[in-house]
């Protein structure tokens, strides 16, 4: 299935909110185009026709706006082809990587070299993140004009919070100028101090320093506050407390343009996994109590949480067999997120389909300004089909990604991904899902 093919999905339910279709719908693609959406559509001559597997919906791709990459620098944890294809896998069309690599992507010559190298692996769209700061050190501003004329989609020195008040002010003033998008990591450090867990019962019991969420709290507060003097949008990464989400709420009604994402594993996870002393708990910010997990799902149900993202970290084996005092904050998440997120959030009762697709695509392409978001007619084919009700055994022997730092081994969920479809090229195809042994093959299979 390449580019110029013309080639119809038959039969499949299309969850598409921008356009108000949650139905029975056939989708026609040529010269990797959405040409057409409607019912029952007459196949034109030469078409590959594709039939959509009973039970599977089709949906916009799906975009990841928060993960790293690692490349270059730290090919020994993932490569950019490496994460390329573990995001086909697990239903994403796009990726936004964060600029933690090694030269940090503080300049044209790393963005550019990002973008070559995703290119080359042909799979997933990569939209690069460049670093507000020289080095993501909180002293001198980037390039941020540079960087936008290179590729990058938004700023944030994600690993890191944006040092000062007045550096923060700055560079929401001038990237709102540039309109790109200032993403920011949530954390006083003086307060996060040598932490490596939520500071509560579950740490005092353990042993081990806590990291209040109030660290966080004080964060978000400050950088909502500075997005309304500035008056530019302004995006909190992985917030992950009630109190986080209290201010993210309240700053919205104050007509601030503040938005928010939530990964996976803090709706799913609270600090009491952490009890086994497995360093693939340890993130950042941390596994947080219950009643923090529980304000999370009630944000992403009511709209206070725009994203859900995964914050994919990859680290070497050897690194998180350190103790859990040394072992590297973050684990992977781009393979785990759709069933995740189906068998947690939208089975249990909390989202609908429709919620899910705007969290998962449409809310990822309207925040960074990319493509997609939608099935519109004109639009490149980015399409996840997604099969909400198929087992899914978590294995981390059969994830694409390098790494393999998840604490959901052998977690058995309701749903997952069925092929993935980037540009009208099939780049993923799930053989599990019965019916598609009928579709061509794919490059990750």
């Amino acid at each position: 299935m390449t580019p110029a093919m013309t080639c119809v999905l038959k039969n499949g339910r299309v969850v598409d909110p921008v356009n108000g279709r949650d139905g029975r719908f056939d989708v026609e693609i040529r010269d990797g185009v959405i040409v057409r959406v409607a019912p029952d559509l007459p196949i034109p001559d030469g078409a590959l026709v594709l039939d959509v597997p009973a039970g599977c919906i089709v949906t916009p791709g799906l975009i990841d706006m928060h993960v790293h990459l690692r490349e270059p620098g730290q090919e020994h944890k993932e490569t950019i082809a490496s994460g390329a294809a573990a995001a086909v896998a697990g239903g994403f069309t796009a990726v936004a990587c964060m600029p933690n690599t090694s030269p940090v992507n503080d300049s044209a010559a790393v963005t550019r070299y990002i973008r070559d190298k995703a290119d080359a692996a042909g799979l997933a769209r990569v939209y690069p993140i460049g670093a507000a700061s020289v080095g993501q050190k909180g002293e001198q501003l980037a390039e941020i004009g540079e960087l936008k004329a290179a590729g990058c989609v938004a700023v944030s020195d994600d690993g890191h919070p944006i040092r000062t008040a007045l550096l923060m002010r700055r560079v929401l003033e001038y990237a709102g100028m540039l309109d790109v998008l200032v993403i920011d990591h949530c954390e006083d450090p003086t307060l996060k101090g040598d932490g490596v867990v939520h500071e509560g019962a579950v740490a005092s019991e353990l042993g081990l320093r806590g990291i209040p969420g109030e660290a966080e709290e004080l964060w978000v507060e400050r950088d909502i506050t500075l997005a309304g003097l500035a008056k530019v949008p302004f995006h909190v990464a992985h917030l992950s407390t009630a109190g986080s989400l209290r201010a993210v709420r309240a700053g919205k009604a104050r007509g601030i343009a503040v938005t928010c994402e939530v990964a996976p594993h803090h709706f799913v996870l609270t600090d009491e996994a952490l009890r086994d002393y497995d360093t693939n708990t340890k993130m950042n910010p941390p596994l947080r109590p219950p009643s923090d997990v529980a304000a999370l799902v009630e944000g992403l149900a009511d709209g206070t949480v725009d994203v859900i993202a995964t914050d994919h970290a990859p680290h070497h084996a050897d690194e998180k067999a350190l103790s859990y005092d040394h072992a590297p904050f973050g684990i992977t998440g781009l393979e785990t997120a759709v069933s995740l997120t189906f068998d947690r959030l939208v089975h249990a009762g909390h989202i609908g389909l429709a919620r899910m697709v705007e969290l998962l695509s449409v809310n990822p392409a309207r925040i960074l300004k990319v493509t997609g978001g939608s099935l519109t007619e004109g639009a490149p084919a980015d399409i996840s089909v997604l099969a909400p009700d198929l087992p899914v055994t978590i294995r981390a022997s059969a994830q694409k990604s390098a790494s393999r730092n998840m604490p959901f081994e052998g977690w058995t969920l309701r749903g997952g991904v069925a092929a993935t479809v980037v540009g009208g090229r099939l780049v993923y195809r799930n053989t599990r899902v019965e019916g598609l042994d009928a579709w061509p093959a794919a490059p990750v299979r």
